[in-house]
C-alpha cells in the first residue's frame, strides 16, 4: 500500500513539474512577443518622427512642400539599417491635415531647381500633370515642349526625364492625347 502512495505521489511531482515546465516556456514565449511589438512601435515612432523632421514643410502646409528624401536619410537619421527603416514603412499610413498618406509617399528623389533648392520629383511630376491637363487637346504639346515649359517654371529638366516621368504618370504620348 506505501508503494501506492509513494507512486502517486511521485507522478503528481511529474505532472506538477511538466506544468510548471510549460508555465514558464509560455510565459518566456509572451514576454518576447510583448517586447517585439514594444520595439516595433519604438522602431515605428522613430521612424515618423525622423519623416516629420525632414518633412516638417509638408505637414505644417500640405502638398507642394514635399522635399526630397531617400530611406537612407532615415536610417542615418535613427542610426539603424536602410532595410530596416524600409520594412518599416512598407504598408503603413499617416493620418495628416491633408489626407491619410502611405509613409512610401514621403520618400522620392530630388531635383535642384534653377534658384538652387531641392524639389522632390513628385513636385515636378505634379507640376507635369497639371501642363498637361491644361494643355490644347487639339495641340499636344511634345516632350520637348513639355520640358520648355518646366524650365520657365524653374525647373530645369530634359526632354528625356519629362518622358520618363510622363510614362511613370501613364501619361501618352502627344499624338495619343489629342
Amino acid at each position: 500500500m506505501w508503494n501506492q502512495l509513494s507512486n502517486r505521489s511521485t507522478k503528481g511531482d511529474s505532472k506538477a513539474r511538466e506544468t510548471k515546465d510549460f508555465l514558464k516556456t509560455r510565459m518566456e514565449s509572451a514576454r518576447w512577443f510583448i517586447n517585439s511589438i514594444q520595439q516595433r512601435r519604438n522602431t515605428l515612432l522613430k521612424v515618423m518622427e525622423a519623416i516629420v523632421q525632414i518633412q516638417s514643410d509638408f505637414f505644417e502646409h500640405g502638398e507642394g512642400h514635399l522635399k526630397p528624401m531617400i530611406l537612407k536619410d532615415i536610417a542615418d537619421i535613427i542610426h539603424m539599417d536602410i532595410s530596416t527603416v524600409s520594412r518599416v514603412v512598407n504598408g503603413k499610413y499617416v493620418q495628416t491635415e491633408y489626407g491619410v498618406y502611405e509613409l512610401k509617399h514621403f520618400f522620392s528623389e530630388g531635383i535642384t531647381s534653377e534658384d538652387g533648392e531641392e524639389v522632390s520629383n513628385k513636385e515636378v511630376k505634379a507640376l507635369l500633370e497639371r501642363v498637361v491637363s491644361e494643355e490644347d487637346k487639339t495641340k499636344p504639346w511634345s516632350d520637348q515642349k513639355l520640358a520648355d515649359l518646366l524650365k520657365e517654371e524653374g525647373f530645369p529638366i530634359v526632354r528625356r526625364t519629362v518622358t520618363k516621368y510622363r510614362e511613370q504618370m501613364n501619361i501618352p504620348v502627344a499624338r495619343l492625347r489629342k
